[in-house]
């Protein structure tokens, strides 16, 4: 019983709510609309408010109250999660008011509305570059700015997925045994990311892929390819003296020498 009480109250309510809205969207006091978008926004009533400015914002166009209503828009549907219709009324705004004190905020959250729409790591990410490109922007254009830490705290996150995208191609060819393309891709992926804390990984992994497709080789291409393993080696050696997996790469270089040695006999 207690529960169809309930249900009826909700439903009463709900009625309540959209026959009051439904008489305030067929005023024609604009002044009154704009009042309530805003009383509707405070409330977290983003749909309603949305509804109201889009429906205030003709009436208001070129007068000293439209670049406030405009960013208040873009903010209804950021509020929203409506991502899209966001980004593009940010834009809009930088575009439109580039002297606005809010003018900076939105580019901020221009950056940030594509950082929202950066998807799970196995997905395009599209967005991801966007955002990072975006935030970069940000910062050299306003680098006094107080988002500036939290710009660049966003763009180490959205790197950190772009590499661990990248880092699962490459994995994907070393465990098919696809090791030349293993090798590239793992290349790639310390030239994008070179100061990357798996870095020794992705270069052992080079050598431990060099290694194999050696391996594997005709014996006319061995020589160079073990050649390469050597060089890969050394090349650790440099760049991660102080690395724990230097033993690692080291066996494989030791290998590599053995099977030139015994190419030699």
């Amino acid at each position: 019983m207690n529960r169809v009480y309930l249900v009826i109250c909700l439903l009463i309510g709900l009625y309540s709510c959209t026959s009051k809205f439904s008489k305030i969207q067929k005023s024609n006091d604009y002044e009154y609309k704009y009042k309530m978008a805003d009383e509707y926004s405070a409330a977290k009533r983003y749909v309603y408010a949305q509804q109201l400015y889009e429906e205030v914002i003709p009436f208001l166009k070129g007068t000293s109250k439209y670049e406030t209503l405009f960013y208040k828009l873009a903010y209804s549907y950021y509020n929203q999660e409506d991502y899209v219709n966001a980004e593009n009324l940010f834009k809009t705004f930088t575009e439109t008011f580039p002297s606005s004190n809010h003018a900076e905020e939105c580019e901020f959250m221009r950056a940030l509305v594509y950082y929202k729409q950066s998807p799970k790591v196995d997905l395009d990410q599209t967005n991801t570059t966007k955002a990072v490109g975006l935030l970069q922007a940000f910062i050299s254009t306003h680098p006094t700015s107080s988002k500036v830490k939290e710009a660049s705290d966003l763009i180490d996150a959205c790197r950190e997925k772009l590499e661990l995208k990248e880092f699962k191609g490459a994995e994907l060819y070393f465990n098919l045994g696809y090791y030349k393309a293993a090798a590239v891709a793992f290349n790639s992926l310390l030239e994008d990311f070179p100061d990357s804390k798996h870095g020794d990984e992705y270069k052992l992994t080079i050598i431990k892929s060099d290694y194999k497709y050696a391996e594997l080789s005709y014996e006319i291409k061995q020589k160079e390819r073990f050649d390469k393993v050597i060089t890969e080696y050394n090349d650790f050696k440099e760049r991660y003296p102080d690395s724990k997996l230097l033993n690692d790469a080291k066996e494989f270089s030791l290998l590599a020498q053995n099977f030139l040695n015994n190419i030699k006999k």
